[in-house]
């Protein structure tokens, strides 16, 4: 196989990654736009943590294998799971709740998949 059969290879796995790790973090966002605190982890409840870590190691392990073929593919590092990354953590008394914040990356998601079929 030639190298540029496995870059394309490569890049097909990126795409389908991509997609799975869209749809797992829609999937977390719903439930946190339901009332489930934990995803943005801004309480820092241990209790919290520990019953989001399976969603939220699932998000990373996706978004490491993204970031390895991204690296292969000399392409940046998954916008969306940066995004999502730097979203995370402790906040001021002043944000808005988790909820909130989930509903507005559900818009925010839901805006670009209606932008990029335009």
């Amino acid at each position: 196989m030639s190298k540029a059969d496995r870059l394309d290879r490569l890049d097909a796995r990126r795409t389908e990654l991509e997609a799975e790790y869209a749809a797992a973090l829609i999937d977390a966002l719903q439930i946190a736009a339901s009332g489930k605190s934990g995803l943005f982890d801004h309480s820092g409840d241990r209790r919290t943590r520990s019953a989001m870590a399976p969603t939220i190691d699932n998000l990373n392990e996706i978004g490491q294998e993204i970031d390895k073929a991204r690296e292969i593919l000399t392409m940046p590092p998954y916008e969306l799971q940066q995004q999502f990354l730097a979203s995370r953590g402790p906040v001021g008394p002043q944000a808005v709740g988790e909820p909130k914040q989930a509903r507005a990356w559900l818009d925010r998601l839901a805006l670009a998949v209606e932008n990029e079929g335009s």
